[in-house]
């Protein structure tokens, strides 16, 4: 194991000045205590190594996700890595991760500055600094809904998207749609490249036209209602899967505002079975998550990696949830 002379000899200063650097000592200088702090991750060092009396601590990094209530996705996601890692002995701290804070320092740094020992990472998109750094990091962390290849220290949990598109585009065919649509935030984040792939995967797997002009990606919401909503209505879809329960919701919205009845003349599913879905006009039809899951398996992924145990991906089993935004594909609206 990495000692503080370790350090101490790597940099050619005292171990006592090591020591003060990793504790923020008021008398070491902000370009120094970097030094020793970079210089630490770089040899592997953690401070709890030599701090064993004290609470372990992990860290829940947060961005672009909401959390702080019952009806938010992220709630119940918190709620169930809590439920394992609490009994467990640890402290969970919950970071609101922001732009500057991962332009101004590295992931590993970060953790080891805060005597963190793992993460678990939700809503991090793409072009986040740190997802850079996760390529490379030494310090456990576990992505939601992100993939990192090649890392023995990064793991991946999510509900498995290609069973999810596969439940969506049977439930449609079953009730005898023959034309299905897709509606989704644009492509650039991994998640939603991986739901769409997934899309036609299953329209091919069902023998069903697979068309990329069945389809509509804006990053904005309503731009996707007024961009490609029309289109797809125009060229007869009668049936809509879209990539996220709030894209279903509003799509659903705009098909009765031009006249349209959910479902009687366009189906509508959406992904990920948010609270509001059970109380929409109509209901919903989705594919579910378990968020209570996907956060006790974060758990159970950080704790494996945290022991050596070198996780890769753990999938959940996507659930249909039937409700009212579905129906029989009549023969006037095949037509």
């Amino acid at each position: 194991m990495t000692t503080l002379q370790d350090i101490a000899n790597a940099l050619g200063i005292s171990k006592g000045t090591v020591s003060k650097a990793l504790n923020g000592a008021s008398d070491i200088s902000e370009s120094l205590q970097k030094q020793v702090l970079e210089t630490a991750v770089a040899l592997g060092y953690t401070k709890l190594r030599r701090q064993k009396n004290e609470k372990k601590k992990l860290c829940i990094l947060i961005e672009n996700m909401e959390y702080k209530e019952e009806l938010h996705f992220g709630y119940e996601v918190i709620l169930g890595f809590r439920q394992m890692a609490e009994p467990a002995g640890f402290q969970v701290d919950i970071i609101d991760v922001t732009e500057e804070l991962q332009r101004s320092i590295s992931y590993d740094v970060f953790m080891l500055q805060n005597d963190y020992v793992g993460a678990f990472v939700l809503g991090f998109t793409p072009k986040d600094a740190w997802m850079e750094d996760f390529k490379t990091s030494h310090t456990p962390a576990v992505l939601y809904d992100n993939y990192i290849c090649g890392n023995p220290n990064i793991s991946y949990v999510a509900i498995d998207n290609q069973e999810g598109m596969d439940l969506a585009v049977s439930h449609l065919k079953e009730l005898g749609h023959q034309k299905i649509g897709y509606l989704s935030h644009d492509l650039k984040s991994q998640i939603m490249q991986v739901r769409y792939h997934a899309f036609f995967d299953a329209i091919e797997k069902y023998k069903l036209t697979a068309d990329e002009t069945y389809t509509g990606c804006s990053y904005y919401i309503t731009q996707c209602m007024q961009d490609h909503l029309p289109r797809l209505l125009n060229l007869g879809i009668t049936g809509i899967v879209c990539s996220h329960d709030l894209i279903a919701n509003a799509c659903m919205v705009q098909c009765q505002q031009l006249g349209y009845k959910v479902p009687d003349d366009i189906s509508i599913i959406g992904f990920d079975d948010l609270p509001i879905c059970a109380y929409t006009t109509p209901p919903i039809t989705t594919i579910r998550q378990e968020r209570i899951q996907l956060g006790k398996s974060g758990y159970y992924a950080l704790d494996s990696l945290m022991n050596q145990v070198s996780i890769g991906t753990i999938l959940l089993h996507a659930k249909l949830m039937v409700r009212q935004s579905t129906g029989i594909a009549t023969t006037t609206n095949q037509l």
